[in-house]
């Protein structure tokens, strides 16, 4: 099959059955032969055992880098493969515009504004992360009976005092900064940052590599309980470095290690002067490859049909990555900066080649593993999320709400297909995202009682937050 044709085929159908079609076929037709997705419709059915939960998280991975979800120069077989098993979602989101706040919104299933160490944006410092005596998703499934494993980025403090042992995993494997250099595993504060544990665990080789090892391991266990792993890679977070740019990685390393202050280590990581589209691609693309090797291992294992796999990414995309038809990257509250791709399957319970439009964020997910684990929340710490386990397993229908979102330069509420929006100059706007989700026609001047009304809603919620320190 020509290259165009496989590109703009995954683009439609998300990637299916292209190897089925002839060479000399055309991507309408592959798209017409190929069975479509359909909206999602619950499959009722008697409850089972509890599943395991597979929780995977891209880093800065934008709504539209899977070939499923439109990328036309990307190819993502594994993950296109996924969404087919199960249900891609087109209005998800997570919980913050950067990395750390949605990590807090996910661990605890509340707006990162309830905790101190959530106000970081990102955390960048010793002195803040997660208070070890805050409820988890992996301290509560961990009362209920689960065992609890996080392999990858951590991003919610560092030690002594932070920690995800700390915080409910039994296992941790991973860094615990917000970004590395790929090889040497030197971190934002310019240490070595890679753990099992509380203790540094030497390997030089690429991260993808050494993270998917660990999962697989993982996975492949005889467990004798059900469990919980949060696999966090810090794929395609930059540097933008991808397998075999050792190179390219000792360069950075040597930087880094030339610093004489955290913001010249910090400038080294960001590596503005390096990457390209094609790098950005490569780097996806052994994403997608390393997610495989892991569903791969489940399927060996004889798990894959009770265990609930979420896909999603920590944010939205930036530099290099794909976002059409969405404005606004990394940082910011348009929907580029917080739309991502998000991915559930469980074949036990919910049917494939489903999608859904529903609105969904971070905090959701929280409350649904929770809920199919037979988790309680803390009655201390309410959450901010809906359990989504009532839509998927019983068809009901998600009660109205809103999805709000602070960040100390924007401001955002969506209300169905309405979004409320403040610009870091102060300037509210109202969009119809059901129309325009690029956010370019403003309607604020055309229903200011509208605007007011949502606008009041966001006040309302931030009343009840941490104000940020400053």
């Amino acid at each position: 099959m020509p290259e165009i044709s496989r590109r703009a085929f995954g683009g439609l159908v998300g990637g299916g059955a292209v190897t089925a079609v002839a060479a000399a076929t055309t991507a309408a037709e592959a798209a017409a032969a190929a069975p479509a997705e359909h909206p999602f419709k619950a499959r009722p059915a008697a409850s089972g055992k509890r599943p395991n939960l597979l929780v995977i998280l891209g880093d800065d991975l934008g709504w539209a880098d899977l070939s499923s979800y439109g990328a036309p120069h990307i190819r993502t077989p594994n993950l296109d493969r996924l969404a087919r098993q199960g249900v891609r979602f087109t209005n998800a989101y997570s919980g913050s515009a950067t990395c750390s706040p949605t990590r807090f919104s996910l661990y605890t299933g509340r707006y990162p504004g309830r905790t101190p160490g959530g106000l970081a944006e990102p955390i960048a410092s010793r002195t803040q992360g997660l208070d070890p005596n805050h409820p988890t998703l992996a301290s509560l499934l961990k009362k209920a009976g689960y065992a609890t494993a996080l392999i990858g980025k951590w991003h919610c403090g560092w030690l002594p005092d932070h920690s995800p042992t700390k915080s409910g995993w039994d296992e941790f494997f991973g860094n615990f900064g917000g970004v590395l250099e790929y090889f040497s595993k030197l971190g934002q504060l310019g240490a070595y940052d890679l753990y099992e544990g509380d203790a540094e665990y030497k390997d030089l080789r690429y991260y993808t590599t050494v993270l998917t090892e660990r999962a697989v391991e993982y996975v492949g266990r005889d467990h004798d309980r059900p469990w919980l792993l949060n696999l966090n890679f810090t794929t395609p977070h930059w540097p933008w470095l991808a397998e075999g740019d050792e190179e390219t990685g000792a360069e950075i390393e040597a930087k880094i290690r030339a610093a004489k202050s955290q913001a010249e280590v910090g400038r080294a990581l960001n590596h503005y002067d390096g990457g390209s589209v094609e790098k950005y691609t490569q780097m996806v693309e052994s994403l997608d490859a390393a997610v495989g090797e892991v569903l791969d291992a489940l399927r060996r294992s004889g798990q894959e049909d009770n265990t609930v796999v979420l896909f999603a990414s920590d944010n939205g995309g930036e530099r290099y990555s794909y976002n059409w038809p969405l404005s606004g990257e990394k940082f910011v509250l348009l929907e580029g900066g917080i739309r991502v791709p998000s991915i559930l399957r469980w074949p036990a319970r919910v049917d494939g080649r489903q999608v859904s439009d529903e609105p969904v964020f971070s905090p959701d997910w929280t409350a649904t593993l929770l809920e199919l684990g037979g988790a309680r929340p803390d009655p201390a710490y309410p959450l901010d999320g809906t359990s989504l386990a009532g839509y998927l397993l019983r068809g009901r229908e998600l009660p109205e709400r809103d999805l709000f979102w602070r960040v100390r330069a924007n401001r955002a509420l969506r209300r169905g297909d309405w979004k409320y929006y403040r610009d870091e100059k102060g300037t509210d706007h109202l969009y119809d995202l059901g129309a325009d989700q690029r956010e370019q026609a403003d309607l604020a001047p055309d229903r200011p009682e509208l605007l007011a009304e949502l606008r009041a809603s966001w006040e309302r919620i931030a009343a009840g937050l941490l104000p940020y320190p400053g």
